[in-house]
C-alpha cells in the first residue's frame, strides 16, 4: 500500500498585535508578501518563500487527488459537452445594427460583433477576444460598448487577473486603436450620448476605484471629472436610459450618491442629485419627462419607487409613486419611452411589473416551485419590447422578447445543451428550513426524481448570504454532474443576501452577521430531518464571503460536513478589516464593522471570524483554493487558514490548498479552463465523502 504522501508544514513566526486594548497573535502572517501590490500587477515577483510554500501545497493537493483525475477529467467533459461551442446569444438591435457576441467551435473567449438589423449576413468583428488572448494564461474583458454613432468600440482588458483594466478605442471603419492606452483602469467606461467623450475610472496604488477621468473618444489628454475622497467609496459610470444625461455612481453597500452632467453639456461639472446620507441608498433614470427614483429612504426597507420633475432631482422634491410594501423588494427598474418595468422579489422569487405612462400596470409571472427571472437591458430608449431571461434548475436558460402593451411573448432562444437535457428527470423543490429565532429560511433543491429521499444520497449544500446578493434558483450545466451521479444540490437562501427582501440581508450583516451562519446550519438539520441528507453525508460549498461561510460553519459544527469546498474564502477577516492598505477594507466596514476603530465591531468579528476561531477539533477534509492574482480575496487568506486548520485539527481528514498562480478572484478566465476548476471542487467532494473522513 502507497503511503500518502506528507502535507506541507507551514513555519511559525508569531507576529502580535495590539488593537483597541486587545491582542492578537499570527504565526502565519509572513505567508503575505509586503509588495503585495506589485505582486498583483507581476506575479512573477512574488517572494521566494512564499511561491515556495504555495507550490508545495499544490503539489501535495495534487498528490492527494491524483486518484480522483479520471473522474476530474470525466467531469470537465461532461461539464463542456454541455456547452453549445459555436454559441451566440440573441442579437440586440440597435438604430441600423444588430449587435451580439458569439463563439467560435472550441474557443475559449467570445467575439463580438455586428450585423445590419434585421439580417443575418453582413458580419463586423468589432472584438475577437480569443485571438487577443492567445497564448495568454490568464485574459478578461470587462466593460465592451460601441458608442452610439456606432463609429467606436471601447473595451477594459485584464490580463492578470487583478482586476487592474487597460482600456481601448477602436475605430470600427478602419480597424485600429486610437490614442494612447488607459492604464491602471477600472473595468467600467461609458461613452458620452454624443460620442464625442470617453468616461472611465482610475485606479489608485492600492487598487480601489477613485478618479473619474474623460478623455476625447478618439485619443487625446484626459480630464479629472471627479476625485473620491473616501477610500470606502466605489465608482460606476453610465448614462441614463433616455441619453439625457451622463451619471457617475459613488456608494457602498449601505449608502449611495449620484452625480449628474447634462449630455448636451457632457464637459461641465457634475452636480449632486441627493447628497449622501448613512444608510440611505437610491438609483434613478430619467423618463423622458420626469426622475424615476428607487430608494430606501424613510423607512422603506424592500425600497420604493418615487419621482421627480426637478432638474436637479435632490430628495426634497421626490414625491411617492411605487409605495413600500413590506416583503415586495424591488430589486430594479428599466426605463423605456412608453412604459417602465420593474423587477421585484417576493419570498425568494422574482417577477416582473409593466407600468404604462398613464399608470396603468400588470405583471410577468411564471409558475414553477423555484425560477429566475431577470431583465435584460436593450439599447433603444424607443423600444416597444422588453426581454428578460427565465429559467430554473431543471430548465435551461429561455430568451423572451416581451410586447410591452400587448403582453406577447416571443421565445427567442433556449440555451441548447449538445450532450442533451430531459427536465422530466429531474425536480426542483423550494423547502423551509425554521431557523432558531423562528425566521423560515427558503432552501431550493434540484435532484433526480428517482434518487431516494431516505437519508443515502450525498446531498451538496451551497451557500453565500452577503453584501445582498441573492442566490437565484437558476440553471447550472454544473451541477448536474453531481445530481446525475445520484447527488443531491441544495442551495440555502440565508440571511445576509436579499433573497426574501432587503431586511433579509439587514439580517444578516454587521452584529447579525452570525444569522447567516446559523441559518446554514438550519438548513443542513431541516435537510437530515426530512431525509434528504444524513450528517457527515453533507459537502458544503460556497466561495468568496460564502468561504467565511465554510469557515465558521467547520468551527461551529463540524460533525455535520463531510467535505467543506472553500473556493477563495474570506477567511481572515479580522486582520483584513484592520488593513487599510487592502482595497475592498474601508469599503466593506459598513457590512462587518470597524475594528480598527469600534471595540464592538472587534469582538464581534473575532468571535467568528474563521481564521482566529480555528481550534482544536476533528475537522472534516476541506478544500480551499484562491487566486495568487485576486485584490479581493487576497492569497494569504486560504493560505494562513489551511495551515492553521492543518496544525490543530484532531481528525486524520486531509487539508488541502489549490492556488491557481495565473489568475485572480474569479479563477481561469477561459470559459472551459474554469470549468476544471470546478470539476476539481465537485471531485474532491465526492472523494472525501467516500472516504468517510467526515468526524463521528
Amino acid at each position: 500500500m502507497n503511503k500518502p504522501p506528507e502535507p506541507p508544514v507551514a513555519a511559525k513566526h508569531p507576529r502580535r498585535t495590539e488593537q483597541l486594548g486587545r491582542v492578537r497573535v499570527d504565526d502565519y502572517a509572513w505567508l503575505k508578501d509586503d509588495n503585495w501590490q506589485q505582486v498583483l500587477r507581476d506575479p512573477k515577483t512574488l517572494r521566494a518563500d512564499v511561491r515556495e510554500h504555495l507550490e508545495a501545497e499544490n503539489a501535495y493537493t495534487q498528490a492527494m487527488l491524483a486518484a480522483t483525475e479520471p473522474l476530474q477529467a470525466q467531469m470537465f467533459a461532461e461539464m463542456k459537452g454541455r456547452i453549445k461551442e459555436d454559441d451566440s446569444s440573441v442579437p440586440a438591435p440597435d438604430g441600423p445594427w444588430d449587435y451580439y457576441v458569439r463563439y467560435n467551435l472550441g474557443a475559449q473567449h467570445p467575439i463580438h460583433g455586428r450585423r445590419p438589423r434585421g439580417r443575418a449576413d453582413g458580419e463586423e468583428i468589432l472584438l475577437d477576444e480569443e485571438a487577443l488572448g492567445r497564448g495568454k494564461a490568464f485574459f478578461q474583458v470587462g466593460a465592451a460598448s460601441h458608442s452610439p454613432d456606432h463609429a467606436l468600440f471601447a473595451w477594459a482588458c485584464d490580463e492578470q487577473g487583478s482586476e487592474y483594466y487597460t482600456i481601448r478605442v477602436r475605430d470600427l471603419a478602419t480597424g485600429q486603436d486610437l490614442g494612447d492606452p488607459i492604464a491602471s483602469a477600472y473595468g467600467d467606461l461609458t461613452f458620452s450620448p454624443d460620442s464625442r467623450w470617453l468616461f472611465w475610472i482610475w485606479r489608485d496604488e492600492n487598487a480601489r476605484p477613485s478618479r473619474v477621468f474623460r478623455r476625447p473618444a478618439r485619443g487625446g489628454e484626459d480630464v479629472l471629472v471627479y476625485d473620491e475622497a473616501d477610500d470606502g467609496m466605489f465608482l460606476g459610470v453610465g448614462t441614463t436610459s433616455d441619453d439625457s444625461h451622463i451619471v457617475i455612481h459613488v456608494g457602498n453597500q449601505e449608502t449611495t450618491e449620484l452625480w449628474l452632467i447634462p449630455a448636451a453639456d457632457p464637459t461641465a461639472p457634475p452636480a449632486v442629485a441627493e447628497p449622501r446620507q448613512v444608510g440611505v441608498k437610491y438609483s434613478l433614470d430619467h423618463w423622458t419627462d420626469r426622475w424615476v427614483i428607487r430608494t430606501n429612504a424613510d423607512g422603506a426597507v424592500d425600497f420604493k419607487l418615487s419621482t421627480s420633475t426637478a432638474d436637479l432631482p435632490a430628495k426634497a422634491t421626490w414625491r411617492d409613486w411605487i409605495a413600500h410594501r413590506p416583503g415586495h423588494y424591488i430589486t430594479g427598474f428599466a426605463a423605456f419611452a412608453g412604459h417602465l418595468v420593474r423587477a421585484e422579489r417576493v419570498d425568494a422569487l422574482d417577477r416582473l411589473v409593466v407600468t404604462d405612462r398613464a399608470g396603468s400596470e400588470h405583471e410577468v409571472a411564471f409558475d414553477e416551485e423555484a425560477y429566475a427571472l431577470n431583465l435584460e437591458g436593450g439599447y433603444e430608449y424607443d423600444a416597444t419590447t422588453t426581454r428578460f431571461v427565465y429559467q430554473s434548475p431543471t430548465t435551461p436558460r429561455q430568451t423572451f422578447d416581451y410586447e410591452l402593451a400587448t403582453r406577447a411573448r416571443t421565445l427567442r432562444k433556449t440555451q441548447e445543451l449538445p450532450s442533451g437535457h430531459d427536465p422530466a428527470l429531474y425536480v426542483a423543490r423550494r423547502l423551509y428550513a425554521r431557523a432558531g429565532d423562528g425566521q423560515d429560511v427558503p432552501i431550493t433543491v434540484l435532484m433526480r426524481k428517482d434518487t431516494p429521499l431516505d437519508g443515502s444520497a450525498p446531498l451538496l449544500l451551497y451557500g453565500y448570504g452577503a453584501y445582498g446578493h441573492a442566490m437565484d434558483a437558476s440553471f447550472s450545466i454544473r451541477n448536474l454532474s453531481l445530481v446525475d451521479r445520484g447527488w443531491i444540490w441544495a442551495t440555502a437562501h440565508v440571511r445576509g443576501g436579499s433573497d426574501k427582501g432587503w431586511g433579509w440581508f439587514l439580517d444578516g450583516r454587521k452584529e447579525n452577521k452570525p444569522n447567516s451562519f446559523t441559518d446554514f446550519i438550519a438548513c443542513a438539520e431541516h435537510l437530515i430531518a426530512q431525509r434528504f441528507a444524513t450528517r457527515g453525508r453533507i459537502a458544503a460549498y460556497g466561495g468568496s464571503a460564502g468561504g467565511m461561510l465554510m469557515g465558521a460553519v467547520a468551527n461551529l459544527r463540524p460533525d455535520l460536513w463531510g467535505a467543506i469546498v472553500a473556493a477563495v474564502p474570506f477567511v481572515d477577516v479580522l486582520n483584513t478589516m484592520s488593513d487599510v492598505s487592502l482595497p475592498l477594507t474601508p469599503p466593506e466596514w459598513p457590512e462587518w464593522g470597524n475594528p480598527l476603530e469600534d471595540a464592538a465591531a472587534y469582538d464581534l468579528i473575532e468571535s467568528y471570524s474563521p481564521y482566529d476561531r480555528v481550534t482544536s477539533l476533528a475537522y472534516p477534509p476541506v478544500l480551499a483554493t484562491g487566486g495568487l492574482s485576486d485584490p479581493r480575496v487576497t492569497y494569504w487568506e486560504p493560505a494562513k487558514w489551511v495551515a492553521k486548520l492543518r496544525d490543530r485539527s484532531t481528525s486524520a481528514a486531509p487539508i488541502l490548498l489549490k492556488i491557481n498562480m495565473d489568475s485572480g478572484h474569479g479563477g481561469a478566465s477561459g470559459r472551459f479552463d474554469f470549468l476544471k476548476e470546478i470539476a476539481l471542487d465537485y471531485a474532491f467532494a465526492a472523494w472525501a465523502l467516500d472516504k468517510g473522513w467526515a468526524p463521528k
